[in-house]
């Protein structure tokens, strides 16, 4: 049931941040659905090795690294779903943080209903 309620909470997010910015289109529900989807799968499996090969650079970086991992991420994302595009780099850097606050405010929410 949690698993169910973090991807609609996920797909609410990707749904609302494509509205926000320009340069990130979402052809309909279903193709926000995969791509909340497909990003939970990267961000779970991709996302950890990724940061553990750049680990000297994220510590000289102080992890501001970390945002460059998160947008290119999403550009994989972008490049295997389709319907879903990103315009380039600086888009994804937007999305990934807007997409970041906006699913923080939607987990808040639904801790407090619990």
């Amino acid at each position: 049931m949690n698993l169910l309620v973090q991807l609609i909470i996920s797909t609410l997010a990707v749904i609302i941040t494509s509205f926000i910015l320009p340069g990130v289109v979402i052809d309909s529900g279903l193709t926000g659905i995969f791509v909340a989807a497909v990003l939970s799968l990267f961000n779970t499996l991709v996302r950890p090795v990724l940061v553990l090969l750049t680990i000297p650079i994220t510590l000289i970086t102080l992890g501001l690294f970390l945002l460059i991992i998160n947008a290119g991420i999403i550009m994989l994302v972008s490049y295997i779903v389709p319907g879903f595009s990103v315009d380039g780099f600086w888009t994804a850097f937007f999305f990934s943080i807007v997409l970041t606050i906006i699913t923080g405010i939607f987990n808040s929410i639904n801790k407090r209903s619990k």
